[in-house]
């Protein structure tokens, strides 16, 4: 396969995206394409490996917005529209004001009962300004993406930090747990667990590992009912994203999958080779700039970010 294409399996998907115009591969030749967020006209990523984040500009053409990004791996924006990045080289979740300003950053954790973090991964900030994240050992299995180093919380848990910073693990039953996000309503947590992924450069996949997608029901910081919402093949679940009807667009070995509000399967953004995540922009919020391995690609939809669609309600309703 030379050239993307779509593969659908519910007749809502052609409904969901543009498939009469293939994916747009927007810039290429990066080591590895992470993290995109729509922040000020542009969609921001991080090239992991060369530890940097990159901007996309009007000119069709990358710029560096960042130029020691830490080998920060995942993004997200918090309620003022701030940057929340976990970091692997600091093993930290950090937020910047101005992602661009490599000066002004807040740490929002790195300890958890004295030890340090693995290597934060993805970040998801519900909508009353807790922070959730994931802590893989990606960061610290190589120096590809961070330093190695041992474990020193003896395991790969989803965390939440108090207001005064005490970090809770609210999930441990992963073996690397991966892309989190909440349901439109907030009631339930979906956590991908990359298990298979043996590098986030993904040298190989192993499929007696987990590669699935679990959802939790949520009351407050405290996750109940665990159960697999779907298994992710070919592939593992790296990152994704749930829109505001709770559809859940989820990366693959073969591009992006959409999964019903019940795990089903219901089409696919089909690319060349392995897809880190995607997110959700432009003026209308629904262009998805998606990050696959050393590309990014531009698919037009008819879909917004499940967290970006709330924060507008509660602004209407103010």
């Amino acid at each position: 396969m030379t050239e993307p294409c779509y593969v659908m399996v519910d007749q809502r998907f052609d409904e969901f995206v543009d498939t009469a115009r293939a994916p747009e591969q927007i810039v290429h030749g990066f080591a590895w394409t992470e993290g995109p967020v729509w922040l000020d006209g542009a969609p921001f990523f991080n090239d992991i490996a060369n530890k940097r984040m990159m901007r996309w500009t009007k000119q069709a053409c990358a710029e560096v917005a960042l130029d020691n990004s830490e080998f920060a791996n995942g993004n997200t924006l918090d309620g003022a529209g701030q940057v929340v990045s976990g970091e692997h080289a600091g093993r930290r979740v950090i937020r910047r004001p101005d992602p661009t300003d490599p000066s002004a950053v807040e740490v929002i954790a790195e300890r958890s009962e004295g030890k340090r973090l693995n290597s934060p991964n993805e970040v998801v900030v519900r909508s009353d300004g807790s922070v959730w994240f994931t802590n893989p050992p990606y960061g610290i299995n190589s120096d590809i993406e961070g330093y190695p180093a041992e474990s020193e919380i003896g395991g790969c848990f989803v965390f939440c930090p108090d207001p005064d910073g005490t970090l809770h693990a609210v999930a441990t039953e992963f073996d690397k747990p991966n892309e989190l996000a909440f349901s439109p309503d907030e009631c339930r947590l979906f956590v991908a667990d990359s298990g298979a992924i043996r590098g986030a450069i993904f040298p190989g996949i192993d499929d007696d590992l987990p590669h699935h997608v679990r959802v939790f029901d949520v009351d407050g910081v405290t996750l109940s009912n665990g159960r697999v919402f779907a298994v992710v093949a070919p592939g593992a679940p790296d990152g994704f994203r749930v829109d505001h009807e709770g559809y859940v667009w989820t990366s693959a070995l073969d591009g992006i999958h959409c999964l019903s509000p019940e795990g089903a399967l219901i089409g696919k953004i089909w690319l060349p080779r392995q897809t880190s995540i995607i997110c959700f922009g432009g003026p209308p919020g629904q262009t998805m700039f998606i990050t696959s391995s050393d590309k990014v690609y531009r698919v037009e939809s008819t879909r917004r970010d499940a967290a970006h669609a709330l924060r507008d309600r509660e602004r209407n309703a103010e």
